[in-house]
């Protein structure tokens, strides 16, 4: 507020008003009581000046007043600044939960929606021009780009998507192993797990593929039947192997007649066949697989007599595709049957 400019322009007016009235108003000497105390005698110009001095004091410590307060409301307003680049950092990183506490009610208002919000850059934003939010920008740049960065320093829990996908970006550069990665969901979570065990069974031996079939998906479970009988990876599976991978997924109609599909190429008919009755016995979903693998492999009269006796409204393709073979139309089930 430019006291320094106030105090000289002051002093120089009280010292201006006072050599006035001195010099052209009064000379005269005159007391003054207050609060029943006498001060001594002084010349009324001093009284004047004394007036100004008090006056000014008074309006000296009434700006410094404010100014300490102005200056306490501007430091609230930038430590909540800086506060916002945190959260708008945390929000960018996808850190969960977040709950910011702002001093100002401006920034307190922001913050509420940037807690609740998770921001996604443009793919084109390099920077903004602050050095904290730059960091963060060309981390989530280099993450989403495939490479590896380091995000120790953020303290980012290991569910965190930029820490997924960033260990991803490890697992595919060979930083870690399918071992490493199975060993500990807890750090990788169940996408990358999911990837590592898909790779993983493609190779190894059986016992290893029962090691870790709690992460068993529909891709992997592919991998491991088209390894049945193949050239090469060659894998010997028992039918009660296969019922217990199958058992670690949510199968239904349609999954089973793929993986018969699948089968068909390498399995003994036999075992195929017997592998199915087994599924079927147990998950009525299954059904529809073991009637596929019994048309598929010429075995009319047990296929035709399933569907009799099942219910009207039940596999109602096989039952076109059986009254078609009943007027001898060759039909590969396959196309028929997708």
């Amino acid at each position: 507020m430019y006291i320094k400019r106030y105090s000289v322009a002051s002093l120089i007016l009280i010292g201006a008003i006072g050599w006035f009235v001195f010099a052209f108003v009064s000379q005269e000497h005159i007391h003054i009581t207050v609060m029943g105390i006498t001060l001594p005698s002084l010349p009324i110009a001093a009284w004047v000046v004394i007036s100004l001095v008090i006056f000014y004091l008074a309006t000296i410590s009434h700006m410094m007043y404010y100014s300490i307060i102005g200056s306490l409301r501007l430091r609230k307003y930038q430590k909540d600044f800086m506060h916002m680049k945190e959260a708008l950092a945390d929000a960018l990183l996808g850190v969960k939960p977040r709950k910011n506490a702002f001093r100002s009610d401006r920034y307190a208002l922001l913050g509420r929606l940037i807690d609740s919000s998770t921001i996604v850059p443009d793919e084109k934003l390099s920077h903004i021009g602050d050095d904290t939010i730059d960091d963060v920008i060309q981390i989530i740049q280099q993450i989403n780009d495939g490479d590896v960065v380091e995000l120790r320093k953020f303290h980012l829990s290991p569910d965190n998507a930029l820490v997924v996908k960033n260990n991803i970006n490890r697992y595919v550069k060979g930083q870690l192993s399918d071992e490493n990665v199975l060993d500990k969901q807890s750090i990788y979570g169940e996408e990358l797990c999911a990837q590592a065990y898909t790779h993983y069974v493609a190779t190894v031996p059986i016992y290893a593929i029962d090691k870790y079939k709690s992460f068993m998906t529909r891709e992997s479970l592919n991998v491991i039947l088209k390894r049945v009988n193949a050239e090469k990876n060659k894998l010997d599976v028992a039918n009660e192997d296969l019922i217990n991978y199958t058992k670690q997924l949510d199968l239904n109609a349609d999954d089973f007649i793929d993986i018969s599909k699948t089968l068909s190429h390498a399995m003994n008919p036999e075992k195929r066949m017997k592998l199915f009755e087994m599924l079927s016995e147990t998950n009525d979903e299954a059904m529809s697989g073991y009637l596929y693998t019994l048309f598929d492999l010429e075995m009319l009269e047990p296929a035709n007599e399933i569907l009799d006796s099942s219910q009207p409204n039940e596999f109602i393709r096989f039952k076109a595709y059986s009254t078609l073979k009943s007027y001898s139309k060759n039909y590969d089930i396959k196309l028929f049957i997708s």
